[in-house]
């Protein structure tokens, strides 16, 4: 496969992997937790870098989308252990509010700069694996095809004639 494959790949999967969040959230009622979010930023990142790689014929490009899925993947096995109880989260995702001691107003302030979900709590499941779980998973994957296409030789460059 050549490297504008493995980049278009590696891209079109990180857009289905965003649509699919978008279309849990949207469709089926699960807000995106802060952890969640992140996750979402290594995948718009990784279409960015994928969009570049198919302009621009240099190797390194290979190597950032990788650096990308691997924040992703990392994120999702973070909060997959959150939820698994195997270590604690942020507090920002995983404790419940205090008010004690505030006034309306600050309590009030709390409560709007709050994240909307808890990171570590589990609002879907599929084949034993919740929703982080599965973007490690296929975020590891991803880190294949983009090892893969920094690996390819590069194309050579366009050129623009006038």
């Amino acid at each position: 496969m050549t490297r504008d494959r493995l980049y278009l790949l590696a891209g079109l999967g990180s857009a289905a992997l965003l649509a699919g969040a978008f279309g849990f959230q949207i469709f089926g009622g699960l807000p995106p937790c802060e952890l969640c979010m992140t996750q979402r930023y290594a995948h718009g990142g990784a279409i960015l870098i994928a969009i570049a790689g198919l302009i621009l014929p240099y190797r390194g490009i290979g190597w950032l989308g990788a650096l990308a899925m691997l924040a992703g993947a990392a994120t999702g096995i973070y909060q997959w252990g959150t939820q698994m109880k195997w270590w604690t989260g942020f507090t920002e995702c995983t404790a419940t509010q205090s008010f004690g001691g505030m006034s309306s107003k600050d309590a009030l302030a709390k409560l709007m700069s709050a994240p909307i979900e808890r990171c570590n709590e589990i609002h879907f499941q599929f084949l034993g694996l919740t929703m982080p779980a599965w973007n490690a998973v296929l975020s590891i994957l991803l880190i294949a095809v983009w090892v893969a296409a920094a690996l390819k030789k590069p194309r050579p460059a366009l050129e623009f004639r006038s």
